[in-house]
Parts: C-alpha cells; structure tokens; sequence
C-alpha cells in the first residue's frame, strides 16, 4: 500500500477527474494497487452515481 501522502494525491486526483468529467477508466493506477480504490473514492465524490426516481405508494 502506498504513504499516506500517496493516497491524499489519489484521492484528490480522483475529484479533479470527477471534476472535470473525465470517464472513471481515466484511472492512472493498476487494478492491483490500493492506490486506484483511493483514486475512486474522490472521483465518486464528485461524480455521484445518479439515483434512481423515487415512487409514491
């Protein structure tokens, strides 16, 4: 697993993807790395997934 420093960038580049509306295969990290977990966690912060229409009963 990577420092603490490492996953701090991660995430953060994460939300600047996000933020930009790159697509969620913009991942610089392998699948294998801890890092790329980091990474998706800011991106979904700003890239939330939609949520479904609430129905009435």
């Amino acid at each position: 697993m990577g420092t603490r420093e490492d996953i701090v960038k991660a995430v953060e580049t994460g939300r600047e993807a996000g933020r930009n509306g790159e697509q969620p295969t913009a991942c610089p990290y392998p699948r294998s790395s801890a890092l790329r977990t980091a990474w998706i966690r800011g991106y979904a912060e700003t890239r939330p997934v939609s949520s479904q229409p609430e129905t009435t009963s």
